[in-house]
């Protein structure tokens, strides 16, 4: 096990620079994703660690050792990548213990050692298999374990879920996890998934453009994005964002947008006439029948068993909402939406980033 230490690190290639200087301090031990949407440096950076890019500048560290000019055989890193990379023509119990014949390690030491690792990925009865009659999740299985063999101190994963089905990547996230508790190996894990992301990390360094935008725990994250870019990227649905302009109703500030006043905490630190971004998350957005709430007129409504996800338009302006209630709502129908005011979140329109509430 080690720490991973990136400091100051830029990549470039030719006059195009793609990460920006990079600092980034990962403990020994812990679960770290790297999360962004495409072309943000995500796959770069981890490349760079396991040294299969050569950084421009800056400095990488595995433990106390200084890796910026060790080839990736003597970094003591495991790499699983997208597409499993196994040797069609060996056994599942070849493919696992190859690297360990290359270093010509005793036949009894190499059988221990894939024993203790199809043990903790449940492939004891796959070992004499070929990855022919192997299933995506079984295959994934199996790059997971070539890599445990070698007992690395960082374990690299590159997207490594991309190719499985829906169950599958949900069955692959669980063990992964489970994986990790037990061999407290330090994990760098990329992906642009920001379910994964959530559900596997201690920490997610969200990247965008070759920088790091926000780095935090999951629902840290997710509770208090550090601007924009952060609060529309993480969560699914999606927050809702509307652009307005701060006044005062009644004495209590609100928010006016798409011809509706949007209520705001009284807490909220904004001044009448300041020009925000007004965002809420689906779940905090409440559709009632009647009441008090925003007026908006229901675009569509999507069921989804625990939960109906319905999409109403404020003004020109369309936004979701969760209930939990079995709600009837028919397109074109009249709906009122009450935000949670402890959860309204407020962006400064100009630079994007997240105001105090």
């Amino acid at each position: 096990m080690a720490a991973v230490t990136i400091s100051k690190v830029r990549k470039s290639y030719g006059t195009n620079e793609v990460v920006h200087g990079i600092d980034l301090a990962i403990p020994d031990g812990t679960f770290v994703v790297l999360l962004g949407p495409s072309g943000c440096g995500k796959s770069t950076l981890l490349r760079m660690i396991a040294g299969l890019e050569p950084i421009t500048s800056g400095e990488i560290r595995i433990g106390d050792t200084l890796v910026n000019d060790l080839h990736p055989k003597d970094r003591n890193i495991a790499m699983v990548f997208q597409n499993y990379a196994l040797y069609a023509h060996m056994s599942v119990f070849d493919n696992m213990a190859f690297s360990m014949q290359l270093k010509k390690l005793p036949k009894e030491e190499i059988a221990q050692k894939v024993d203790w690792a199809a043990s903790i990925l449940d492939l004891k009865p796959y070992l004499k298999r070929y990855p022919r009659e192997l299933s995506g999740g079984q295959r994934q299985r199996v790059a997971m374990g070539r890599a445990i063999v070698r007992d690395p101190a960082v374990f690299l994963f590159d997207e490594p879920l991309s190719n499985l089905d829906a169950k599958l990547r949900v069955q692959m996230r669980t063990e992964i996890k489970e994986l990790h508790h037990k061999l407290s190996t330090t994990v760098v894990y990329v992906t642009h998934d920001q379910i994964e992301a959530m559900t596997m990390a201690d920490t997610i360094v969200v990247l965008r453009d070759g920088y790091i935008e926000q780095m935090g725990r999951p629902l840290e994250i997710y509770d208090r994005p550090a601007n924009l870019f952060v609060a529309e990227f993480i969560g699914s649905p999606a927050m809702n964002i509307l652009s307005g302009e701060v006044a005062a109703e009644g004495g209590a500030p609100v928010v006016r947008a798409n011809g509706v006043s949007l209520p705001l905490p009284a807490s909220a630190a904004v001044k009448p006439g300041q020009q925000v971004k007004y965002g809420i998350r689906p779940e905090h957005l409440r559709p009632l029948r009647d009441g008090a709430g925003v007026p908006a007129r229901v675009s569509v409504t999507e069921p989804t068993g625990p939960e109906i996800h319905v999409y109403a338009d404020i003004g020109d302006k369309e936004v979701c909402a969760i209930s939990k209630e079995r709600l009837d709502l028919a397109p074109g129908s009249e709906v009122r939406l009450a935000p949670v005011l402890d959860k309204v979140h407020l962006f400064d329109t100009a630079t994007g980033s997240a105001l105090a509430r």
